[in-house]
């Protein structure tokens, strides 16, 4: 019998097509040799490693997804497994690609008018325009019904006034799409950075994800004019929309950083001897590390399967919730346990064990919280709104 590979136990790589392979070794690639290795210093000086971008539009892999405007228009399995490696290095430098591309370049594809598009989805693709996602607020969290950022008509423009908290790359952006009540309900706004009244303030203290970029926004009379609004997008349709997209890329993502702690500890219990044997000779660990590998391989299942839906079309938000929710748990569950299993080293960044589940801590908290999830599939099951 052939050995199985020990990080895909049920040969999920057949499952992927020649241009999914493609992507997939591509992107490896670039993370083994240029992003692996950056990511333990930039961890620990709290720091996003910026060095990176360039990299990252060599590859296409800004709005990936996105076809026309120069971006590559790659399939969502593609897309999901770009995420998949890029968390493999850091939940901070998926989460850096799946803001630009998911929260900022969809929505303005999906919802923008054809001028917006091209004024902004090429910038943005060739990383010369950073953009962030505003919709978040201090009091409102998991609630965006409770958005108190408004916006008003004055004459040809709108004036935003209003506060963002949580927002990847706040700082970094030199365009932030602010979601802001109207008296027509929720609108998209396309602010740039540079505007009199907008200002960002980077949050710190963080002990998770500190290779990313998190700030509040503050908008005191911020005027914006009428062609930068999005003219698809009303209500909170719009702005939850674009969280499905989010969140399909950490169904992903997620993925990758269980399979850099399973690899992590695979090496190390092979390694390390006690009590005259090998660490991995005892069954409490085998049961262990089978208990991962159980775990991440239902979780890529779930990831390929939810982006083959998606790409025939059919994909349903509370898929992306289910999907979401299993595998950034089965992640955390992966990369706890792995921690533990590294001993007292593991709390040290010579492994990124303990990196990975720092930040998954987050992960398991943003684009919807795990509690979130579970109610959104609860409402499907039940139909009763429980929120």
């Amino acid at each position: 019998m052939t050995t199985l590979n020990p990080l895909d136990l049920l040969d999920l790589r057949a499952e992927l097509s020649e241009e999914e392979r493609l992507v997939k070794d591509t992107v490896a690639r670039f993370v083994d040799e240029q992003a692996i290795p950056l990511m333990a210093e930039a961890f620990d000086a709290h720091r996003f490693p910026a060095e990176l971008v360039p990299g990252l539009v060599e590859l296409g892999l800004l709005g990936a997804s996105i076809e026309g405007y120069d971006c590559p228009g790659l399939n969502s399995i593609c897309y999901g497994l770009i995420c998949e490696e890029l968390e493999r290095a850091d939940s901070g430098l998926r989460s850096f690609v799946s803001v630009q591309s998911s929260l900022v370049m969809w929505p303005i594809r999906s919802y923008g008018s054809e001028e917006q598009r091209r004024r902004w989805l090429p910038a943005l693709a060739r990383g010369e325009v950073i953009g962030c996602f505003g919709l978040t607020e201090p009091h409102g969290g998991s609630d965006p019904g409770a958005m108190k950022t408004h916006a008003r008509r004055d004459g040809g423009d709108w004036v935003l006034n209003g506060s963002k908290m949580w927002i990847t790359n706040g700082s970094l952006a030199q365009l932030a799409l602010v979601w802001a009540v109207t008296d027509d309900g929720v609108r998209g706004f396309l602010v740039e950075t540079d505007a009199k009244g907008f200002s960002a303030r980077d949050i710190g203290r963080k002990y998770s994800l500190r290779a990313s970029v998190t700030s509040e926004l503050f908008l005191d009379e911020v005027r914006v004019p009428d062609d930068q609004v999005l003219p698809g997008a009303t209500g909170l349709k719009g702005p939850l929309s674009c969280l499905t997209q989010a969140r399909y890329g950490i169904a992903w993502g997620v993925n990758g950083a269980a399979l850099a702690c399973l690899s992590e500890v695979l090496d190390y219990a092979g390694s390390r001897k006690l009590f005259n044997r090998p660490l991995a000779a005892t069954q409490t660990v085998q049961r262990r590390l089978a208990d991962m590998a159980r775990r991440i391989t239902t979780a890529r299942l779930l990831a390929l399967r939810l982006g083959r839906i998606k790409d025939a079309g059919q994909m349903h938000p509370t898929q992306v919730s289910l999907a979401k929710w299993n595998n950034t748990r089965a992640a955390l569950d992966v990369a706890r346990d792995a921690r533990d299993l590294l001993g007292a080293g593991g709390i040290t960044s010579e492994y990124a064990t303990i990196r990975h589940m720092l930040n998954l801590e987050s992960v398991i908290t943003y684009e919807g919280t795990e509690t979130i999830h579970e109610l959104v599939v609860g409402r499907e099951l039940t139909g009763e709104i429980a929120f």
